[in-house]
């Protein structure tokens, strides 16, 4: 029996998404986007200067095939050296770009149904959605009921959230609701409750997630916590997690994955920043069961640097987790598998602030070193099975 590792690098696309022309950031559509691509050329001509200088250094990442599958999805040249591992190039075919959408599949399970978004304009929020909150929070408003980022929502509401308590909601290109609100003057436990219980009434509407932002902080220095909590709607079917855990192994959930699931399979959730779940991360490759998944995102890329478009800070990220990986791969034991994958794109030279539709790599450590082509989003999770020696319930097919 052997164990399974899979990590999701949250938003590290690598362009190339044949229907890219359907999604739109900021009305422009998203033809041509290509997060990776578009940072390792950045480094190149020395417009990623702030806390790194140079071309982009992820030897780790490169010697599995990262830029072989970005060869792959874009069209480009080819890397001269080979690989070490098992590489390709995803493809989602669910009608989002966003967490939900590629977890899900990733996962095996293909979003069967569209998602609501709600529209880019103020108000956004149906006037009941507004009153339901309120009516929770106990407040005689809200604050911002529009599109925006998150930080731009602080730096704009926070103050005025402090003085009358109004929680600041707002949306994305996403199907979210979301709710920002301080961690002292409003408290965490009301901001959790407040979206715990919202939670019902947008699933029902189809809205893939609430999730709570608490900040702390004083004005002109507001800062979101690691104390973030989605409240995402439960997969209708069985997904990896399930047919691993229905095996009688244990599934460990690192990150946010618990959240994006609804717990859904999940027997322990580790959470932290990235640099905490780097360390989660490695314990569980010394002490996790024969048998057993563990299941892991780093979402500092996607909420930390792609949503606000840094791209220094991005390569960074990408530096340092490659780094923090070299540590890592020489304590898996002979059988594991990880594989390391994305969830969708968040081109941080791109236009607007929301995702990007792009391909995704797939890089197989510990099942030997060859292409594996064009793939299909659930095919990882029906590789993971293989490999797993568990029967795969979703339309995907094994690489391995």
């Amino acid at each position: 029996m052997t164990r399974a590792f899979l990590v999701v690098m949250d938003s590290v696309g690598i362009g190339g998404a044949p229907d890219a022309e359907a999604f739109f950031n900021d009305g422009v559509p998203d033809t041509g986007a290509d997060t990776l691509g578009h940072i390792a050329a950045a480094c190149a001509e020395g417009r990623a200067e702030e806390g790194r200088s140079g071309p982009l250094q992820v030897p780790t990442l490169a010697a599995l095939g990262l830029f072989h599958a970005h060869a792959l999805a874009t069209g480009g040249a080819m890397p001269e050296t080979p690989a070490r591992g098992r590489w390709g190039a995803a493809t989602e075919v669910s009608k989002g770009k966003d967490t939900p959408s590629g977890h899900w599949e990733l996962a095996g399970l293909p979003v069967p149904w569209e998602w609501t978004y709600f529209p880019d304009q103020t108000p956004a929020f149906p006037p009941g959605i507004v009153e339901r909150v309120c009516q929770i929070a106990g407040t005689d408003g809200t604050l911002a009921n529009c599109h925006g980022s998150g930080t731009v929502m602080l730096d704009r509401f926070g103050a005025e959230h402090v003085r009358t308590g109004r929680p600041i909601c707002y949306t994305s290109a996403d199907s979210v609701f979301q709710i920002a609100a301080h961690e002292e003057h409003f408290g965490l436990d009301r901001l959790l409750h407040l979206c715990e219980t919202l939670a019902p009434t947008l699933h029902a509407m189809k809205v893939g997630r609430v999730i709570a932002r608490p900040f702390v902080g004083q004005e002109g220095a507001f800062q979101r916590t690691i104390n973030r909590r989605d409240y995402a709607i439960k997969p209708p079917q069985p997904i990896l997690t399930n047919w691993v855990q229905d095996a009688g192994r244990r599934v460990y959930g690192v990150g946010k994955i618990g959240d994006i699931f609804s717990m859904t399979g999940i027997d322990t959730v580790r959470k932290g920043d990235d640099a905490t779940l780097m360390c989660h991360l490695s314990d569980l490759i010394d002490e996790a069961e024969e048998g057993s998944l563990t299941f892991a995102n780093f979402v500092e890329f996607d909420s930390l640097y792609g949503h606000r478009r840094d791209v220094s800070g991005y390569a960074r990220a990408l530096e340092w987790f490659d780094a923090a990986l070299a540590r890592v791969l020489p304590n898996l034991r002979d059988g594991d598998l990880l594989l390391i994958t994305a969830d969708h794109g968040n081109d941080p030279t791109w236009t607007g602030t929301d995702h990007t539709r792009e391909r995704v790599p797939v890089l197989v450590h510990g099942a030997g070193s060859r292409p594996l082509g064009q793939v299909a989003f659930a095919d990882v999770a029906a590789s993971v099975a293989a490999h797993l020696n568990l029967p795969a319930q979703g339309p995907g097919g094994s690489f391995l």
